[in-house]
């Protein structure tokens, strides 16, 4: 089964964050990952449990390479770079 990962990220250095984004993408397709919305046009209709900002959703063929990238050595310090440049919130989710 599918598994998706959605994250909510506000950017505080968008120039620095481009680094990030370079380094990123390169690991979610090695873990067959595919992005299936990075930023763009968004319209918030029900905010009652929370707010996005800035929505990316990446699709993974299951939970476990979902997991392997986020938790994986090589991502490790493309994290890192995340973490300073923006705030995140992350989710792992199964699909159909």
């Amino acid at each position: 089964m599918v598994a998706y990962v959605i994250v909510d990220t506000k950017v505080n250095d968008p120039e620095a964050y481009e680094d990030y984004k370079a380094k990123a993408r390169p690991l979610v397709e090695k873990y067959g990952g595919i992005y299936r919305a990075r930023g763009g046009a968004m319209e918030v209709l029900e905010d009652e449990l929370w707010t996005p900002t800035r929505l990316v959703l990446l699709e993974f063929p299951d939970m476990q390479a979902a997991r392997d990238f986020l938790t994986g050595d090589e991502y490790a310090p493309v994290k890192k770079l995340r973490n300073t440049y923006a705030d995140c919130t992350l989710a792992i989710f199964e699909g159909m």
